[in-house]
């Protein structure tokens, strides 16, 4: 067999100077894109970021809020709100306000706290973050110090400071609608009849008529908080045992119960409606004298504005305009849609309002110089001395407290705190 020949090798193509130089630009040309593209992609990553940066790092991390040499940025102020919400976007706008004065207030109390050598520590606030179910995140830790050095104020400190014997009164009272019912009830005490019965059966104060009268064994303070007027404390601690008060003004004791006065002004029978006028009062006796006014020749729009109780139609005379048959009050409706124009109503008593003004009787069963006070009462003391000591921290002048919260950036943190909420 004869040998194959060899294959010719194939030329070396020589690369040409054009060539290379070709090459050399193409790569430079490759590799400038690759640098631009990677120049775009990070220039618009620091747009995005300068973005991110000063719409929302800045601000959030803004100090808003300064008590003394404590701080507080943006961001926990935007927290406080969210927490404060409730889940209700709809309630943030009404609450910016309440949570700056929390903030404040909550740092002023852990500050004076403090100094007293009371501290809620951080073991502290979390088994009590545990006790809720389910139990509450970390965002809380804030609002449950705030309760923890509240209750070591009241139980710790304030409780060495409130006594636990004091002078004291036991006391009975009923709130009745008009001087002429008082002195009515108070006939009949004098002949014989029984205050619990009367004062359970009468009284328009709920504390008093539950208790059938019966107001206990309380220092001077208690009944005053616990009623929300100073009154009947104030002749119990002047009265001796066993007396009876006369009738005791208090204008500003509130009730549930008043008296319309009802006119009917005009009639539209093809719209079937009715102009009326009208006076809401306190007492019968108070609209029986209105009425004697009236038919004296006085005039229903200034007595109205001088005497009623119904703040909606007081400014205008009284006067509500024109209504039709479901518009019209059902207490006093059977009367407007059968009277004739211009008749005036008897008094229409109306158990669904709210009245100012009655008079109180008192009695004062017993009194002792110097009997030991019922812990309710004490927990009562030490709440208000609490409430008088936190504001004596706002009122120090040695505490700097400053908000650089103004209406714009609230919108802004109401808006940031929304988008959590929601």
């Amino acid at each position: 067999m004869g040998k194959k020949k060899k294959k010719a090798e194939k030329p070396k193509r020589e690369v040409t100077k054009h060539q290379l130089s070709q090459w050399q630009k193409q790569k430079r040309r490759h590799r400038l894109i690759l640098i631009l593209g990677i120049s775009v992609i990070a220039a618009v990553s620091g747009i995005i970021g300068r973005g991110w940066y000063f719409d929302q790092y800045l601000p959030m991390h803004e100090t808003v809020i300064r008590v003394n040499d404590t701080e507080f940025n943006m961001g926990y102020y935007v927290k406080m709100l969210e927490l404060s919400g409730g889940g209700q976007p709809d309630y943030l706008p009404y609450l910016a306000d309440q949570v700056v004065t929390a903030i404040e207030q909550n740092e002023l109390i852990r500050q004076g706290a403090e100094r007293l050598g009371i501290v809620a520590s951080n073991s502290e606030v979390d088994e009590m973050l545990k006790e809720f179910d389910p139990p509450l995140s970390r965002d809380y830790r804030d609002l449950i110090r705030n309760e923890i050095l509240k209750g070591k104020l009241r139980d710790v400190y304030f409780e060495q400071l409130v006594p636990t014997f004091a002078e004291q009164r036991h006391v009975m009272a009923m709130f009745l609608e008009s001087e002429n019912q008082a002195n009515e009830v108070s006939a009949r005490l004098e002949g014989g009849e029984d205050f619990g019965e009367l004062a359970g059966e009468l009284s328009l104060d709920s504390l008093s008529q539950t208790e059938n009268g019966d107001l206990g064994w309380h220092p001077y303070g208690i009944l005053s908080e616990t009623m929300g007027t100073s009154i009947p404390e104030d002749y119990a601690f002047a009265l001796s045992v066993g007396a009876l008060s006369q009738p005791l003004y208090d204008e500003a004791k509130t009730k549930s119960v008043g008296y319309w006065l009802v006119k009917v002004l005009d009639r539209d029978e093809e719209e079937e409606e009715v102009q009326l006028q009208v006076m809401l009062l306190g007492s019968e006796q108070e609209t029986q004298e209105v009425i004697t006014k009236l038919e004296n020749g006085e005039d229903f729009a200034a007595l109205a504005e001088e005497l009623s109780q119904h703040s909606e139609s007081r400014e205008e005379g009284g006067d509500l305009g024109w209504l039709t048959s479901e518009e019209i009050n059902p207490v006093y409706q059977d009367f407007v849609l059968n009277a004739e124009m211009g008749t005036l109503s008897e008094p229409i008593k109306d158990e669904a309002v709210i009245t100012k003004g009655g008079y109180w009787l008192v009695e004062v069963l017993e009194k002792e110089d110097n009997r030991q006070i019922e812990e309710s009462d004490r927990d009562l003391f030490k709440a208000k001395a609490l409430d008088a000591w936190v504001t004596s921290l706002w009122d120090d002048p040695e505490n700097e407290i400053e908000s650089y919260l103004d209406d714009e950036k609230k919108a802004w943190a109401i808006a940031e705190a929304m988008k959590h909420i929601t």
